[in-house]
């Protein structure tokens, strides 16, 4: 009899298309071994911040190069649907030539990159120094979604006011969770830990499609990742 309820519960959740917890696994990505990944445009080390053992990356691309491009591409990563959940810290470099520097960070997943093809990601980030700003429109601001390389923030803000930004309340520098729940093309971004997502999109504009998991930073940005974990 026991084994005839969980058949059926399993062809449910088949059906469903979201396995049972005890179908899930969870596994530690450890940030510290610096020979799986592979930088983009960053400098990294690892370093103890304010408390826990940690990866620094730093923006080092030209002050000229496009945004997105600033990676640490975790290589044994291999990420469709599912939850990825991290701690990490961001805030403008102290010598920032860039005044919009806003401490981006975030994750990127479904990272993809061939040879002939640019590289193309999903992914949520925040701005930390917009958490408590005074400004509420930069409070608006906080959080962000992005579809690498072809619907950049400002296409998102221009085209769709409002739809993949939401307020989140953080600080520059310190530590602060996110967690990124995938399923399909819909995806929902938590911060610290909230019962309730702080944005939510349904249309991921890579459909359905699987890739490595990256650490993002943005421009003028020094970032620190903690306690990186990957349940699929």
């Amino acid at each position: 009899m026991k084994s005839s309820v969980k058949v059926i519960l399993v062809l449910t959740v088949l059906v469903a298309g979201v396995p049972p917890a005890w179908a899930q696994k969870t596994s530690a990505i450890p940030l510290d071994r610096l020979d799986k990944q592979q930088p983009f445009n960053v400098k990294t080390e690892v370093e103890t911040y304010k408390g826990r053992k940690s990866l620094r990356v730093v923006d080092a691309a030209s002050t000229d190069a496009a945004d997105g491009i600033q990676l640490v591409v975790l290589n044994d990563t291999n990420f469709r649907d599912g939850a990825i959940e991290v701690e990490l810290t961001g805030a403008p470099m102290e010598n920032a030539k860039n005044t919009a520097a806003r401490g981006f960070v975030g994750l990127a997943f479904r990272f993809e990159n061939t040879a002939k093809d640019a590289p193309r990601y999903e992914c949520f980030y925040v701005r930390p120094t917009n958490g408590r700003a005074e400004d509420q429109v930069r409070r608006n601001h906080a959080t962000q979604y992005i579809s690498y390389p072809d619907f950049p923030w400002f296409q998102l803000r221009k085209d769709f006011p409002g739809k993949y930004e939401s307020y989140a309340d953080m600080v520059p520098g310190e530590w602060m969770k996110l967690k990124i729940v995938v399923h399909g093309d819909e995806a929902r971004l938590y911060v610290q830990d909230a019962p309730q997502p702080a944005l939510v999109v349904t249309d991921l504009k890579h459909g359905q499609s699987q890739g490595k998991i990256a650490l993002w930073v943005g421009t003028g940005t020094i970032a620190h990742f903690a306690n990186l974990r990957v349940t699929q």
